[in-house]
């Protein structure tokens, strides 16, 4: 069965290592035959959550920036990754604001069920993305029907396009190939 596969690339950086781990997993899962639809939040407008709660008597979020159309193609992908670069051993910033504005998701019909974390960092040491995977995994609590379904970290990786030749590279496909 083809799915939707959306994938979300956190880093704001041209080259970065985490759009680098996003498209080796889109090349993946289009190899499978699913369709990608790719997202980067960078030049993208992403207000803080306010709060008010007002996106879960209305269906979407009062703050109209871009947060509100990528919340609405979160939320009729079957498949959601997301790819961020590892800052002070937790997810990007802009990342977790995402997650705090799709908000609307929660009281929706939200088709997805399986999520994954793609990230990166310079850090190289054993659980440098344990805080963030972690981070997501309240989220993902929240949404019932899904799961974390894998995670791919890329340690030792600092500059743009450091990742080039890195195995997380070849993982990260592998997954994309392995979606059912």
């Amino acid at each position: 069965m083809r799915k939707q596969v959306l994938i979300i690339s956190a880093s704001l950086r041209e080259n970065s290592n985490s759009q680098s781990l996003a498209d080796s997993f889109a090349n993946g899962a289009q190899a499978a035959g699913h369709h990608v639809k790719q997202i980067t939040l960078r030049g993208k407008s992403i207000a803080f959550c306010r709060g008010c709660l007002a996106c879960q008597r209305l269906g979407h979020c009062i703050i109209e920036d871009d947060a509100v159309e990528i919340a609405k193609q979160m939320q009729i992908a079957d498949v959601i990754v997301f790819a961020t670069p590892i800052y002070y051993y937790e997810m990007s910033g802009q990342l977790k604001t995402l997650l705090d504005r799709a908000n609307a998701l929660y009281s929706s019909e939200y088709a997805f069920r399986e999520i994954y974390f793609l990230s990166c960092a310079a850090e190289d040491a054993e659980g440098t993305d344990a805080r963030a995977v972690y981070g997501l995994e309240g989220w993902i609590t929240c949404y019932e029907k899904c799961r974390l379904a894998g995670t791919v970290f890329a340690g030792g990786v600092a500059g743009a396009g450091e990742i080039k030749g890195h195995p997380a590279l070849k993982e990260a496909y592998a997954f994309g190939a392995a979606i059912k």
